[in-house]
């Protein structure tokens, strides 16, 4: 089931938008039968292009912050006027966490995490099976909406850690760098999960893409201004 390409929508209209809708890299039915394609749907058409609307619709209000990247926003959105910071909290928190959760699944994985990063995981915390049980855990006790995640911190000599934020917060604002990430907001697996938030987290492992961990991982050793640049933190023009 093939999706649409967003600039071809409305080419005129899309270029006048400086925040997009990332096109999926499978397809909406890809995923199942962990991920079902009526809920892949919503969620990435639905809810995932309601926040780049949003946030571009907030933007149009301040022109000087309209070069800025999400992540950029997400971070530093203190700076803005004070009558968009809600929703620019909101929405570019919801564009940056969901174009990094498409990115870190794919089709029928079998895949462990290799190398280094299993390394890793086996030295904080004990092996990948009980990783996988923390993050399941954390996942599921994380009251309301938010995200749960697998994170490389800068103290500890990187130590990795599993973290939950609230609503669309992202674990950059505390400095921490993410490798991997679940969505627990109820509209990610309710049409087929219904309220057992820990069978979908169990069954999402068969649709992680290791190979994506395994890069951020690589990538997680270089300096916090190249992870910075390498996470599209484009400075605003002021």
């Amino acid at each position: 089931m093939n999706q649409p390409d967003n600039n071809e929508l409305n080419p005129a209209e899309a270029s006048k938008k400086k925040h997009q809708l990332p096109n999926l890299k499978y397809e909406y039915d890809a995923l199942e039968p962990y991920i079902d394609v009526r809920t892949m749907m919503l969620h990435h058409d639905i809810h995932h292009g309601g926040y780049v609307e949003k946030l571009n619709a907030a933007l149009e209000k301040v022109p000087d912050f309209q070069n800025a990247s999400a992540l950029w926003l997400l971070c530093n959105f203190d700076k803005l006027p004070k009558e968009i910071r809600i929703a620019v909290h909101h929405n570019a928190g919801g564009h940056v966490n969901h174009s990094m959760f498409w990115r870190t699944m794919k089709p029928d994985s079998a895949d462990e995490p290799k190398g280094l990063l299993r390394e890793a995981l086996n030295r904080d915390f004990g092996s990948v099976e009980e990783f996988k049980t923390r993050f399941e855990e954390e996942g599921a006790n994380l009251f309301g909406s938010g995200w749960v995640w697998l994170v490389r911190t800068q103290k500890d000599d990187g130590k990795l850690e599993v973290v939950t934020t609230s609503g669309h917060d992202n674990p950059m604002m505390k400095g921490q760098f993410p490798l991997l990430l679940n969505d627990v907001w109820e509209h990610a697996y309710y049409l087929h999960y219904e309220s057992r938030r820990p069978d979908y987290l169990k069954a999402w492992w068969s649709v992680v893409d290791w190979e994506e961990a395994n890069h951020r991982f690589n990538l997680s050793s270089n300096s916090v201004e190249e992870l910075w640049e390498a996470e599209g933190g484009v400075l605003p023009v002021t």
